[in-house]
């Protein structure tokens, strides 16, 4: 084979260089870690709701099942995303960035609620909104390789 149908080792590895080049930014980790908590949360709850659905005496059996595995298998969008983020993937920063928008309508709403509730939701809340801003820092984006609008190549 030729040179040009066969590149040389060192060719490929600078095109896939691209945004995994250097440390990965701190404020990147710190995303995918609040991410894989409240990913983490939402299996804890969900097991614990399937749980007590199984082995209690809930209203209505079915409608507990059917809760806990649907927290369950919305969990899969935030450890997806905080496992994406860790690796540098571009994609990981839409699902992370859902995620944290679909947990402040849940914080208001616990915020409402009385008793334990009420904590809970401050921390959701809090953890929500410093995970915005950790998504969508500049620092973050650059070590995503996400471009602006009008900054292609």
């Amino acid at each position: 084979m030729s040179s040009q149908q066969n590149p040389a080792p060192h060719t490929a590895e600078a095109t896939t260089a691209g945004p995994a080049a250097g440390p990965r930014p701190r404020r990147l980790t710190y995303a995918a870690v609040l991410a894989a908590l409240e990913g983490t949360a939402l299996v804890a709850g969900g097991l614990w709701v399937l749980v007590l659905g199984l082995t209690g005496a809930p209203d209505d059996r079915q409608q507990a099942v059917t809760l806990g595995i649907t927290l369950v298998v919305l969990a899969l969008l935030p450890l997806l995303a905080a496992r994406g983020l860790l690796l540098r993937r571009a994609w990981s920063r839409g699902p992370a960035l859902i995620t944290q928008l679909m947990a402040l309508p849940v914080a208001y709403n616990l915020l409402r609620a009385d008793g334990m509730a009420v904590p809970a939701g401050i921390v959701l809340g809090l953890v929500a909104v410093v995970a915005l801003v950790l998504l969508v820092n500049g620092e973050t984006t650059r070590a995503l390789g996400i471009k602006g609008p009008g900054r292609g190549e």
